[in-house]
C-alpha cells in the first residue's frame, strides 16, 4: 500500500502491521536516536543513584569514625555534587521520555487518521465509531506510555548489575541474595501481568462495543422515540454497562495486586537484605559504613525493581492497545479496480456513510494509481450496464425507483463506490486511476458528514472561495435564510454533523458544498427530500440553472425535481423499465405515475412559487416586489 502523500516533516512513515510487538518496535525505531538518548540518561541516572550509599559509607568510615574533618567535608561535598548531578539527569531523562511518549502518541494518531481517510466510505461498514473513538481516546495514550520503559527500563537493568557488583565487594552472600531475589520477584508478578493483559483485552473490546451502542442511541434518539424503541435500546446499554463494570473490576483487581507487589515486595526484600547485613555487622564481618552502604544499595534497588514490575505492566497494556491499532490498520480499503482475469461482482448495496468529497482533487495531484487507462474527455457518457442507466454529458438526468436502495446502488457503481462493470466512454470506470475519477466525479450523499466548525468551513471544504462565490452557491442551494438566521452569518459555529441545524437546513448546506466544488459530473442522492414543497421547487429550479451545461444525475422521487430533468430513468427491480421526459412518463406509464404521486398531491412546477405562510422550511427570501433580496454583503 502506498504511503499517504503528506508533508515530509509530519509524515509518520509506514507502520509495521504484522503484529502488536512489531508495531511497538516500529514506533520505537522511528525515533531511535531520542529513545537511545533517553535510555542513556535513564541508565546514568539510575547508576548515579547507587553512588550516594558508597560515598556515605566512605564518609562514615574515613571521616566520621576516625574524626577526620577534612575527609568528612570532602566526602560530603562529593555527596552534594552527586545529588545535583542526579537531579539534572532526572530532569533531562523525564524531558526526553516525555518527548518519546508524545512522538509515539501523535505518530499513532497520524497513522490511524491517515488510514481512516484511506478507508473512506468503507470505514463505517468495516468498524464501529465506538472502536475508532476508543483507539483515538485510550489506545494511543497507552502506546505512548509503553515507550517509557525504554528509559528507566534499560537503566533498571544497569542499576541491578551495578548494585550486585558493589555488594559483591562487601559480601558474596549479600550479592547472591540480590542476584537471586530480584528474578524471584519478577516471577511472582508474572502471572498477574498475564491475567491483567487478558482482562484488559476483554475490557477494551467491550468498551468499544458499548461506545458504538451509545453513539447509535444518541444519533437515533429522535427516531427511537418515534418508534417507541428508546427503552429497549437504553436497557441494552445498561446491560452492557454492567458487564463493562464487571470487566473493569477484573482489571482493577489485577492492577491492585501488581501495584501491591510493586511496593510491597521490594520493601520485604529490602528488610530481608538489611537484616542479613545487620547480623553480619554485629558479628564483625562488615563495618558500620558497609552496613549503611548495604542499606543504601538495597534501598536504591527498590527503584529498579519497581521499574521492572511497572515496565511489565506497561508492556502488557501496550500490547493490548497495539493489537487493536494493528487490527484497524489491517482493514483494507475497498478496491474496485479491474484486475486481469477478474470481473468485479455486480450489484452492491448502498454505500452507507459519507461519500461526498468536499472538493475534487486537482487533476494530476498525487494519489494511488488504481488503473492504467486514462480518463476520457468531457463528452464521454457514463454507463451502468447492470441497470441500463446512461448519464449523458451536459444534461440533467433523474433516477427514480420504488426501492431507493436500487437508485443508490446505481449511484454507487457510477461513482465507483461499489464493484461494477460501469464504463466511462470507451473504458471501464474501474480501469481509470482513482484520483482521476475523484477529481471529476462527485457523489453528493444526503448523509454526508458536516464537521464541527464554522458555516463557512462547512460549505468551503478544502477550497478557499471568496464571499461572492459562497454567496452564489448559498443562493443556488436556497440556503440564504440559514446564513441570515445564524448569529455570525458565515462565521457562525456548527455542531458536529450540524446538529444545531434542522434536517432540511443540513441538506441545503450539503448541496451548497457540492455546488461549490463544481465537479464535471455530479451524482446527487435525494438532494431535496427533507424540505417543504415551496423550498424544494426553488431548489430544483436553481439546481438546474446552476448545473446548466454540466453533467448531473439526481436520484429521488420528487415530482418537482423530476420535472426539471432532461431525461428520467425509472428503475424496476434494479433495471431500467422506462426512459423519457417526466411529463411523457406520467402520461404513458401508470406505474411511474403511481410512484410519483404516492403520498403527494403536489403537481409539477416549472417555476418557483411565491412564499406561503406555514412552510416547514421557509428559506426566508422575500418575493419581489415586496422588498429587495438581501445583498451578498449581508451574508457576511
Amino acid at each position: 500500500m502506498a504511503a499517504p502523500c503528506s508533508d515530509p516533516s509530519t509524515d509518520p512513515g509506514v507502520p509495521d502491521r504484522r503484529g502488536a510487538a512489531r508495531y511497538l518496535w516500529w514506533v520505537t525505531a522511528m525515533q531511535w536516536r531520542r529513545v537511545a538518548g533517553g535510555a542513556v540518561l535513564g541508565t546514568v541516572w539510575m547508576m548515579g543513584l547507587t553512588l550516594p550509599p558508597y560515598v556515605l559509607s566512605r564518609a562514615i568510615d574515613d571521616g566520621l569514625r576516625p574524626g577526620d574533618q577534612g575527609a568528612l567535608l570532602g566526602w560530603t561535598a562529593a555527596l552534594f555534587g552527586i545529588g545535583v548531578l542526579d537531579a539534572w539527569l532526572s530532569i533531562m531523562r523525564h524531558r526526553t521520555m516525555t518527548r518519546v511518549r508524545l512522538d509515539a502518541y501523535f505518530r499513532t494518531v497520524r497513522v490511524v487518521v491517515d488510514h481512516a481517510t484511506r478507508l473512506g466510505a468503507a470505514l463505517p461498514r468495516r468498524v464501529s465509531a465506538g472502536e475508532v473513538v476508543t483507539i483515538g481516546h485510550s489506545d494511543v495514550g497507552v502506546i505512548g506510555q509503553t515507550l517509557t520503559v525504554t528509559g528507566p527500563g534499560v537503566g533498571a537493568v544497569a542499576a541491578y548489575v551495578v548494585v550486585a557488583v558493589l555488594l559483591l565487594s562487601v559480601s558474596a552472600l549479600l550479592a547472591v541474595v540480590v542476584l537471586v531475589g530480584v528474578p524471584v520477584l519478577a516471577l511472582l508478578v508474572g502471572p498477574f501481568l498475564g491475567r491483567l493483559q487478558g482482562a484488559e483485552t476483554a475490557y477494551r473490546e467491550r468498551q468499544g462495543a458499548l461506545a458504538a451502542v451509545l453513539g447509535d442511541l444518541v444519533g437515533g434518539l429522535r427516531v427511537l422515540n418515534g418508534l417507541g424503541g428508546k427503552g429497549g435500546f437504553a436497557a441494552r446499554y445498561r446491560d452492557g454497562s454492567r458487564k463493562l463494570l464487571h470487566d473493569g473490576y477484573r482489571v482493577g483487581s489485577s492492577m491492585s495486586w501488581i501495584q501491591a507487589f510493586a511496593l510491597g515486595l521490594p520493601t520485604v526484600f529490602l528488610a530481608t537484605v538489611t537484616w542479613l547485613a545487620a547480623r553480619m555487622a554485629a558479628e564483625g564481618t562488615i563495618t558500620v559504613g558497609e552496613l549503611v552502604a548495604v542499606y543504601g544499595y538495597v534501598a536504591v534497588l527498590v527503584v529498579p525493581v519497581s521499574s521492572f514490575i511497572e515496565s511489565g505492566y506497561d508492556i502488557g497494556r501496550g500490547l493490548v492497545s497495539a493489537r487493536r491499532v494493528v487490527r484497524f490498520l489491517n482493514l483494507e480499503p475497498e478496491d474496485f479496480t479491474a484486475e486481469e482475469g477478474r470481473e468485479p461482482k455486480e450489484g452492491g448495496g448502498s454505500s452507507h456513510g459519507t461519500r461526498e468529497h468536499e472538493a475534487p482533487m486537482e487533476a494530476g495531484s498525487p494519489g494511488e494509481c488504481d488503473g492504467s487507462a486514462e480518463a476520457p474527455g468531457p463528452s464521454a457518457v457514463l454507463r451502468d450496464p447492470l441497470s441500463g442507466v446512461e448519464v449523458a454529458p451536459g444534461v440533467l438526468t433523474a433516477l427514480i425507483s420504488a426501492q431507493p436502495s436500487e437508485a443508490v446502488a446505481v449511484v454507487d457503481r457510477l461513482g465507483r463506490f461499489a464493484p461494477s462493470a460501469a464504463t466511462w466512454g470507451e473504458v471501464r470506470l474501474d480501469a481509470v486511476p482513482l484520483d482521476q475519477v475523484r477529481a471529476r466525479i462527485l457523489v453528493a450523499d444526503n448523509e454526508a458528514d458536516l464537521f464541527a466548525g464554522t458555516l463557512r468551513a462547512a460549505v468551503s471544504g478544502r477550497l478557499h472561495p471568496d464571499d461572492q462565490a459562497l454567496a452564489r452557491v448559498i443562493d443556488e442551494a436556497v440556503a440564504r435564510d440559514i446564513v441570515l438566521g445564524l448569529s455570525g452569518g458565515l462565521d457562525a459555529r456548527l455542531d458536529a454533523q450540524g446538529h444545531n441545524l434542522s434536517g432540511g437546513q443540513r441538506q441545503r448546506i450539503r448541496l451548497a458544498r457540492a455546488l461549490l466544488a463544481d465537479p464535471e459530473i455530479l451524482l446527487a442522492v435525494e438532494p431535496t427530500s427533507a424540505v417543504d414543497a415551496h423550498t424544494e421547487a426553488r431548489m430544483a429550479a436553481r439546481l438546474r440553472a446552476a448545473r446548466s451545461g454540466r453533467t448531473t444525475l439526481v436520484a429521488g422521487t420528487s415530482p418537482l425535481l423530476l420535472d426539471q430533468a432532461d431525461i428520467v430513468y425509472h428503475l424496476v427491480g434494479g433495471r431500467v423499465a422506462a426512459v423519457g421526459r417526466h411529463t411523457d412518463l406520467l402520461a404513458t406509464h401508470p406505474d411511474y405515475r403511481s410512484l410519483v404521486s404516492r403520498g403527494s398531491n403536489t403537481s409539477s412546477a416549472c417555476a418557483e412559487p411565491e412564499p406561503a405562510d406555514g412552510d416547514k422550511e421557509h428559506d426566508g427570501t422575500p418575493a419581489p416586489p415586496a422588498s429587495p433580496e438581501p445583498s451578498h454583503e449581508a451574508l457576511r
